[in-house]
């Protein structure tokens, strides 16, 4: 029975995942055309590095990692339990450990914003009715 089972559902998942990928597609010329009917430039946008979300993710991992690693000393060297328990402290440590390399994240990012905003100058911005003033 699980012969025949492991071929569909292998079946199954590139199935689904071509799907997604040809609907992502599709909607996306269905969107463009769309724009292009209206005048607007269909122009694609410009992907810039996300230096802080490659970051957050590193660090979800490794906290992942540090949890899986964790929950393994704990269940075979410290606590000595049966396999029936180990499932629980498996992913609550994952849990626990991916939270705190988010948390991490945060306060870097957050660190990093102050500091970027305190290095940068206030720029004045024109209120609307000198635009209106500009014009004329």
């Amino acid at each position: 029975m699980a012969e025949t089972l492991v071929p569909i559902a292998v079946l199954g998942i590139f199935l689904g995942v071509f799907a997604m990928l040809f609907g992502l597609r599709y909607l996306t010329n269905k969107e463009r055309m769309a724009m292009i009917e209206r005048g607007i430039s269909p122009s694609l946008p410009k992907r810039r590095s996300q230096p802080l979300q490659t970051l957050k993710w590193g660090l979800l991992l490794c906290g992942a990692g540090l949890g899986l690693l964790l929950a393994f000393t704990l269940t075979n060297y410290v606590l000595m339990t049966s396999e029936q328990g180990a499932p629980a402290i498996y992913f609550s440590l994952i849990a626990i450990c991916g939270g705190l390399g988010l948390v991490i994240s945060y306060r870097f990012e957050k660190h990093h914003e102050d500091k970027e905003s305190t290095s940068q100058p206030v720029e004045r911005r024109h209120e609307p009715m000198e635009k209106m003033n500009q014009m004329s």
